[in-house]
């Protein structure tokens, strides 16, 4: 197995933060005060009739460069026992164009578009306590009725085709358990960040995959801090350098990667990624969902979408999240941008998609 190998090069994005006053755990001062350009657009996207928002952390743009494509949990928090379609498009004004992935999905968690527009989904749990509880009594579970901790390829009209991993799960040699997020990169190989809980001893690595689904490299193995580890791989994107940006939320830190699994950078400007996506200009967009209320040990970062630049590391804008007391996630967890540059943040606390504006 590879091993990440630290080259901890002094951008100009972690000089920008080293200011005064109160520093965090690596010395970067709370980045709260950069200006906020856009107006907040509530309900853009419409329902059918007789549905309503779920939790929300997956949302990709469609090929077409406007469309918006969103993983919701069916009205809820968990499409276990649903038999709503998990996976929603809306096109340019907001109107749903198509859904499907009943049955398919559990819990959608992170989603990316490929650049023939087939649509990638992560599911980070299963659906036994569903069919456990549909049991009864007899509590018999059919083991071929069990969905889960996979990612699953559909095509643009959603055919179902490739996965990867197996039904229900598995862990290390095996794959996956609690799968967070999926990249494909121009020459089809698949990145894929696992583990969303930090407890002691549980899984949290990144794998990749070619694109037939053969694995090429496994880096990390459980929860650490520490050189080559992980605590909640939680998003995935990549510039138009190549390289992979890692938001390992529970370290509270960006992971700058080459093709090869080797640290280039770590950058805590940031603030503890929940969502991350680049542009093709390479304007990066973290979206923070947890500061201050999953993570109360960080009061002095404001949960919102830091905006900046992704070749120097600078914070250039944020949208904070209006919401200042609570200890749920809140605001954007998974974060998308349309190549008009309006911002899309996936929420699971509020249950919600809301549409960034700029101001004109």
């Amino acid at each position: 197995m590879d091993r990440i190998r630290s080259l901890r090069p002094l951008h100009l994005g972690a000089l920008l933060v080293l200011v005064s006053g109160a520093l965090g755990a690596q010395g970067v001062a709370p980045v709260n005060d950069r200006p906020n350009p856009y107006r907040t657009v509530e309900g853009w996207a419409k329902m059918p009739d007789g549905r309503s928002w779920g939790a929300t952390s997956a949302v990709a743009i469609d090929r077409d460069g406007v469309s918006v494509w969103v993983g919701e949990r069916c009205g809820a928090n968990d499409c276990a026992a649903s038999n709503l379609d998990p996976i929603l498009k809306f096109d340019a004004q907001g109107n749903l164009v198509r859904s499907f992935g009943r049955g398919l999905v559990a819990w959608p968690h992170g989603m990316t578009v490929d650049h023939e527009g087939n649509v990638w989904v992560t599911d980070a749990r299963d659906n036994r306590a569903a069919l456990r509880a549909a049991a009864g009594a007899t509590g018999t579970v059919d083991s071929s009725q069990v969905i889960g901790h996979q990612v699953l390829k559909f095509s643009p009209e959603g055919v179902l085709l490739m996965t990867l991993g197996a039904k229900g799960g598995g862990r290390e040699p095996g794959y996956f358990w609690q799968p967070n997020a999926v990249l494909v990169a121009p020459n089809g190989d698949i990145w894929v960040a696992e583990g969303h809980s930090s407890r002691p001893g549980s899984n949290a690595r990144l794998l990749k995959f070619d694109r037939s689904g053969k694995l090429l490299l496994s880096l990390g193995s459980v929860v650490g801090s520490g050189e080559g580890s992980f605590d909640q791989p939680h998003a995935l994107a990549m510039d138009s350098q190549g390289r992979l940006f890692v938001g390992d939320r529970s370290n509270d830190r960006i992971l700058i990667l080459d093709q090869h699994g080797r640290l280039l950078d770590t950058w805590y400007q940031f603030s503890r990624a929940s969502g991350i996506f680049i542009d093709a200009n390479d304007v990066i967009y973290v979206a923070d969902s947890e500061s201050g209320s999953i993570a109360p040990s960080r009061p002095e970062w404001q949960r919102g979408i830091r905006i900046g630049n992704a070749r120097t590391g600078e914070v250039t804008a944020f949208i904070p999240d209006p919401v200042r007391e609570t200890r749920n996630t809140s605001a954007a967890e998974g974060v998308a941008v349309d190549r008009n540059g309006v911002i899309y943040g996936a929420e699971v606390g509020p249950r919600a998609l809301k549409r960034y504006e700029r101001n004109p």
